[in-house]
Protein backbone atom coordinates (compact mmCIF):
# COMPACT_ATOMS: atom_id res chain seq x y z
CA UNK A 1 0.00 0.00 0.00
CA UNK A 2 3.02 2.24 0.37
CA UNK A 3 3.47 3.05 -3.20
CA UNK A 4 -0.04 3.11 -3.88
CA UNK A 5 -1.88 6.94 -3.70
CA UNK A 6 -5.14 7.21 -2.53
CA UNK A 7 -7.47 9.50 -4.78
CA UNK A 8 -10.74 11.01 -2.77
CA UNK A 9 -12.60 12.59 -5.23
CA UNK A 10 -16.88 14.39 -5.30
CA UNK A 11 -19.57 13.17 -7.80
CA UNK A 12 -21.54 16.46 -8.78
CA UNK A 13 -18.95 18.92 -10.63
CA UNK A 14 -16.50 16.71 -10.64
CA UNK A 15 -17.08 13.20 -12.19
CA UNK A 16 -20.19 14.95 -13.78
CA UNK A 17 -22.16 18.32 -14.39
CA UNK A 18 -23.29 19.25 -11.17
CA UNK A 19 -27.57 18.92 -11.46
CA UNK A 20 -28.32 17.49 -8.02
CA UNK A 21 -30.43 15.62 -7.15
CA UNK A 22 -30.13 14.43 -11.03
CA UNK A 23 -26.90 12.93 -12.14
CA UNK A 24 -25.42 15.43 -15.04
CA UNK A 25 -23.41 14.69 -18.04
CA UNK A 26 -20.50 12.72 -16.92
CA UNK A 27 -16.78 14.17 -17.21
CA UNK A 28 -15.59 11.33 -19.45
CA UNK A 29 -11.66 12.43 -19.03
CA UNK A 30 -12.21 12.04 -15.17
CA UNK A 31 -13.61 9.32 -15.12
CA UNK A 32 -11.38 7.31 -17.13
CA UNK A 33 -7.96 8.51 -15.32
CA UNK A 34 -9.94 7.25 -12.22
CA UNK A 35 -10.28 4.18 -14.00
CA UNK A 36 -7.02 4.03 -15.42
CA UNK A 37 -5.60 5.06 -12.07
CA UNK A 38 -7.65 2.04 -9.95
CA UNK A 39 -7.39 -0.59 -12.92
CA UNK A 40 -3.53 0.03 -12.70
CA UNK A 41 -2.98 -0.66 -9.37
CA UNK A 42 -1.57 2.51 -8.79
CA UNK A 43 -4.66 3.97 -6.44
CA UNK A 44 -7.13 2.66 -4.71
CA UNK A 45 -10.61 5.28 -4.80
CA UNK A 46 -12.89 6.71 -2.41
CA UNK A 47 -16.07 8.41 -3.20
CA UNK A 48 -16.30 11.20 -1.00
CA UNK A 49 -19.20 13.06 -1.57
CA UNK A 50 -22.38 14.81 0.47
CA UNK A 51 -24.50 12.51 -1.35
CA UNK A 52 -26.86 10.41 1.02
CA UNK A 53 -29.19 7.53 0.69
CA UNK A 54 -30.79 7.05 -2.56
CA UNK A 55 -29.10 9.41 -3.99
CA UNK A 56 -25.65 8.04 -3.35
CA UNK A 57 -27.29 4.69 -4.03
CA UNK A 58 -28.15 5.98 -8.22
CA UNK A 59 -24.43 8.04 -7.66
CA UNK A 60 -23.21 4.46 -7.19
CA UNK A 61 -24.90 2.05 -9.36
CA UNK A 62 -24.31 5.07 -12.53
CA UNK A 63 -20.25 5.18 -11.77
CA UNK A 64 -20.75 1.17 -11.70
CA UNK A 65 -23.14 0.19 -14.15
CA UNK A 66 -21.92 3.02 -16.95
CA UNK A 67 -18.51 2.92 -16.15
CA UNK A 68 -17.10 -0.28 -14.52
CA UNK A 69 -16.26 2.25 -11.85
CA UNK A 70 -16.34 0.79 -8.25
CA UNK A 71 -14.66 2.95 -5.48
CA UNK A 72 -12.62 0.58 -2.72
CA UNK A 73 -14.88 3.24 -0.10
CA UNK A 74 -17.24 5.54 0.13
CA UNK A 75 -17.28 8.35 2.68
CA UNK A 76 -14.73 6.72 4.67
CA UNK A 77 -11.26 5.82 4.78
CA UNK A 78 -10.21 2.74 2.77
CA UNK A 79 -10.66 -0.36 5.27
CA UNK A 80 -6.68 -1.20 4.70
CA UNK A 81 -5.08 1.96 5.87
CA UNK A 82 -4.11 0.37 8.90
CA UNK A 83 -4.95 3.75 10.93
CA UNK A 84 -7.75 5.69 11.92
CA UNK A 85 -7.85 9.71 11.02
CA UNK A 86 -10.44 11.63 12.50
CA UNK A 87 -13.72 12.64 10.43
CA UNK A 88 -11.44 13.74 7.96
CA UNK A 89 -10.51 11.05 5.11
CA UNK A 90 -7.10 10.55 4.43
CA UNK A 91 -6.13 10.68 0.95
CA UNK A 92 -2.87 11.83 -1.15
CA UNK A 93 -5.17 13.55 -3.97
CA UNK A 94 -8.56 15.05 -3.12
CA UNK A 95 -10.04 16.13 -6.56
CA UNK A 96 -13.77 18.49 -6.17
CA UNK A 97 -14.97 21.05 -8.35
CA UNK A 98 -14.71 23.55 -5.68
CA UNK A 99 -11.27 23.14 -4.22
CA UNK A 100 -8.48 25.77 -4.30
CA UNK A 101 -4.79 25.07 -3.57
CA UNK A 102 -3.47 26.67 -0.41
CA UNK A 103 -0.74 27.61 -2.62
CA UNK A 104 -2.82 29.49 -4.49
CA UNK A 105 -5.03 31.45 -1.64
Amino acid sequence: MRNKKIIAFDFDGTVCEDEFPKIGKPKLDVIRKLKDYQDSGKASLILWTCRNGEHLDEALIWLADNFDLIPDAVNENIPSLGFKTSNKIFANVYLDDRALNVADF
